[in-house]
């Protein structure tokens, strides 16, 4: 048995799961109901983990792995931005101002940026 795939994304891990049953590559999901002991164990220890269970099947399950296309990059700017409606200085994580709640949007994203 051998260690395929781990992620902390939800959707990723999902993603990877349906490939492998349209492809009939039997595997093993470790930690599937672990998400509750997060704080009472390490995160290592509660991640979701995709075992094939036969190592012939490895390196099919592994081109699977290798052909899914990458996450796609945060259209979000990582850098402070300002609003527009309260002029707040907001992280670049935020979606949302924190004061006022008034969405960021994508034109105004440059705009307003912290240096």
């Amino acid at each position: 048995m051998r260690k395929l795939y781990a992620s902390e994304d939800r959707f990723l891990f999902q993603s990877v799961r349906s490939e492998l049953d349209v492809r009939d590559i039997p595997y093993l999901v470790k930690n599937e109901f672990a998400s509750g002991a997060i704080g009472e164990l390490p995160w290592q220890d509660s991640q979701q983990e995709i075992w094939i269970v036969d190592d012939n099947w490895f390196p099919r399950a592994q081109a699977v792995v290798d052909a899914m296309p990458e996450p796609l990059a945060s259209t979000q700017s990582a850098d402070p931005w300002q609003c527009p409606q309260c002029g707040e200085v907001n992280g670049g994580a935020f979606e949302v101002c924190w004061q006022c709640e008034q969405p960021r949007k994508d034109g105004e994203m440059d705009q307003g940026r912290c240096e």
